[in-house]
C-alpha cells in the first residue's frame, strides 16, 4: 500500500468517510488501485468500484461523492460504480484491504494484482495495455498464474472465448518473452 500515492484522493476520501452514518466497503479496481497500491504515477479522477457493502449504501455514496456531487465538485475527484464487468470467479476470496486503519466507517478493499490484470481484459485498450505492462513489471506476475486463473475462473464466462484467449496470449508474449507460451 502506498499512503504517499494518495495526493489529493486523501482529503477526498476522509471527507467521503465523514459522511457515511455506517460502516461501508468498496471493492476498488481501475488506475485508482493501480496508483495507490503499486505506485502508477498517471493520475486517475475517478475510483472505481465494482461491488458494495452493504449494497444499500449505493445511492448514499453516490450522491455524496459520485460524479456531479458537491464532494466531487470539491475535490475534483469522484466515485464511480463499474456494473459490467467479468472478473474470476473467486475474485472475492482474494480481496486486498487498502490503506487499513486510515478511516472511521470507509473501508476499500482491491482487486488482487492477478484478477486486476484480468479485469482490464474484456476492453483491452493501448491504456489497458500499459496498465498490464506495469502491474506486471511492478507486482511481479507470474505468467502461468495469470494463465491459470483467466482459463479456470473466467474463461467459462466470457462470451467470445477465442477472442479473449487471443487477448491473453498477446498479452503474455509482449510482458514475458521468455514464458513457456503453450
Amino acid at each position: 500500500m502506498r499512503r504517499d500515492a494518495l495526493g489529493p484522493w486523501r482529503a477526498f476520501l476522509h471527507d467521503l468517510d465523514g459522511e457515511l452514518a455506517e460502516p461501508t466497503e468498496l471493492h476498488c479496481l481501475g488506475g485508482f488501485v493501480l496508483a495507490v497500491q503499486y505506485g502508477l504515477p498517471r493520475p486517475t479522477g475517478d475510483l472505481d468500484y465494482l461491488a458494495i457493502v452493504p449494497r444499500k449504501q449505493i445511492e448514499k455514496v453516490e450522491e455524496i461523492a459520485g460524479r456531479g456531487s458537491a464532494l466531487a465538485r470539491r475535490h475534483k475527484l469522484h466515485v464511480q460504480y463499474v456494473g459490467i464487468t467479468t472478473l474470476p470467479e473467486n475474485h472475492e476470496d482474494r480481496l486486498v484491504d487498502l490503506l487499513p486503519g486510515e478511516f472511521r466507517r470507509l473501508r476499500l478493499k482491491a482487486l488482487d494484482p492477478y484478477d486486476l490484470a484480468l479485469s482490464k481484459l474484456e476492453r483491452n485498450s493501448p491504456k489497458d495495455l500499459e496498465d498490464i505492462a506495469f502491474l506486471a513489471a511492478r507486482a511481479r506476475l507470474e505468467p502461468q498464474v495469470l494463465r491459470q486463473r483467466y482459463e479456470q475462473e473466467m474463461r467459462p464466462y466470457l462470451a467470445n472465448e477465442a477472442r479473449h484467449d487471443l487477448t491473453l496470449k498477446l498479452w503474455l508474449e509482449l510482458r514475458f518473452p521468455t514464458a513457456n507460451q503453450s
